[in-house]
């Protein structure tokens, strides 16, 4: 049994790097930024048994603010690696300068495991929402895991699009597979019921309010019996990602509720909509 830190010594050095977080002018990567962020990933993916549900009004305030300064710093740490990466001749074959790509790769691997042990091999449309600037599950997926798979890639956010077809273009077979879309997801409705499996973002509806809202939208416009994928966290890793539980899903059949131990964040709920 690994040794845990104590909750209490956990959650006061998190308050500390928030503290120093919320103080900075930017949040663009910077040595200052990458260096809080890098220990507070650290932190949080320690061996401990903190239970979000329990924490004291003030810390819950702290971790939604947290959860959200993460959200930003994220996007603007992939908008500039995926900017560089478009500006060098192969982008494709630079992806691991990206800091995270092992970490999504390992989620990709963990991901198709388990999309493959509730039988979804190789399917034949995939969506991704919340694709972001730097679309790495799908374009992990799609070269390593499902290789004939189309994937539409949606994006509330059209510079995101922009850098991220970008990549792809490089790549002449995959550019051909994989599209990217400026559509708020609330907005798509039919469209989603030509999708086998959708992945969801876990910064795709930063409140518990919001993301259920678009898991119920979802769920009313995906065709029945095709499979969804959505991501969580659990314990310390949820200072960092918003977490969602069984009954926020409901109307769904529940498949899968996977928590990492290693150096992957999120936690993978799959969930099937039934075929009445």
């Amino acid at each position: 049994m690994e040794s845990q830190i104590p909750s209490e010594l956990l959650i006061a050095h998190i308050m500390q790097l928030h503290a120093s977080i919320s103080k900075l002018d930017s949040l663009r990567p910077s040595k200052q930024v990458n260096s809080l962020f890098t220990q507070l990933v650290k932190l949080c993916t320690l061996p401990s048994s903190v239970d979000v549900h329990d924490l004291p009004e003030e810390v819950q305030v702290m971790r939604e603010s947290l959860i959200n300064l993460c959200g930003r710093a994220e996007g603007l740490l992939e908008l500039e690696f995926a900017t560089l990466l478009g500006k060098t001749s192969q982008p494709m074959k630079n992806l691991n300068l990206f800091p995270y790509y092992g970490n999504y790769v390992l989620l990709a691997n963990l991901e198709n495991k388990i999309l493959n042990d509730s039988g979804v091999v190789h399917p034949n449309k995939v969506a991704f929402i919340g694709s972001g600037p730097m679309p790495l599950t799908s374009i992990v997926m799609a070269t390593h895991h499902m290789q004939s798979t189309h994937f539409d890639n949606f994006d509330i956010d059209d510079k995101a699009n922009e850098v991220a077809r970008r990549i792809v273009a490089s790549d002449a077979e995959l550019e051909k597979r994989m599209k990217f879309e400026t559509r708020d997801i609330m907005k798509v409705r039919e469209r989603l019921a030509e999708y086998d499996c959708i992945f969801l973002a876990a910064l795709v509806g930063m409140n518990k309010e919001d993301k259920v809202k678009i898991l119920g939208h979802i769920r009313k416009y995906m065709k029945e019996g095709s499979f969804l994928l959505v991501r969580s966290a659990k314990g310390a890793r949820a200072f960092l990602y918003p977490v969602l539980e069984e009954h926020d899903l409901p109307g769904f059949e529940l498949l899968t509720i996977f928590h990492p131990n290693n150096e992957v964040i999120n936690s993978v709920v799959l969930v099937r909509k039934p075929i009445f």
